[in-house]
């Protein structure tokens, strides 16, 4: 079974990219012990086949939150993630069959915003400061996983990893 999802972290707001409507509610990040971290209510779409897939992607993307900068016309003002999951199972399976599961995460990133480079002001100006934010916490993360597997096995159970700062951590 294929599983796909499509969402983008706008302003700090997750947003489905794959809902029937235009993406404006935002969903809440959830942790579930079996499953880690989860975004509830996000959409799931089973395609049949891997057109249906690109068919997926390319909607999600239309809806992205897009504006116009001085450094770029079509600047991509969200974070996006577009996740391919794939479970397995014996096609004799009965009650206690093996079950595979593997998840693939396609992420955009947004670009670092520059203030002064791309003139932004009011509502652009909060994306692209919205923008840099999870970006610093997304290095930050990264500098302390980093640390995590660089130190000795008796500190690094105590490094703080501080994924809880952006919702795109």
């Amino acid at each position: 079974k294929v599983i796909i999802s499509y969402m983008e972290v706008y302003n700090e707001q997750i947003r489905d990219l794959l809902t029937s409507e235009k993406p404006t509610a935002s969903l809440d990040l959830r942790e579930d012990r079996v499953k880690g971290c989860v975004v509830a209510g996000l959409s799931e779409h089973y395609p049949s086949n891997a057109q249906e897939v690109i068919d997926l992607l390319r909607k999600g993307t239309e809806r992205r939150a897009m504006f116009a900068t001085a450094a770029n016309p079509h600047s991509s003002r969200s974070h996006a993630v577009f996740q391919v999951m794939i479970e397995q199972r014996p096609r004799t399976a009965d009650i206690r069959a093996q079950v595979k599961f593997s998840k693939l995460s396609l992420i955009d990133l947004a670009g670092s915003e520059r203030a002064a480079v791309t003139q932004n002001r009011g509502a652009r100006l909060v994306e692209g400061a919205n923008i840099n934010k999870s970006l610093l916490a997304l290095a930050n993360c990264i500098n302390a996983l980093g640390k995590k597997t660089s130190s000795s096995s008796s500190s690094s159970s105590s490094t703080y990893i501080p994924y809880r700062n952006s919702k795109l951590t």
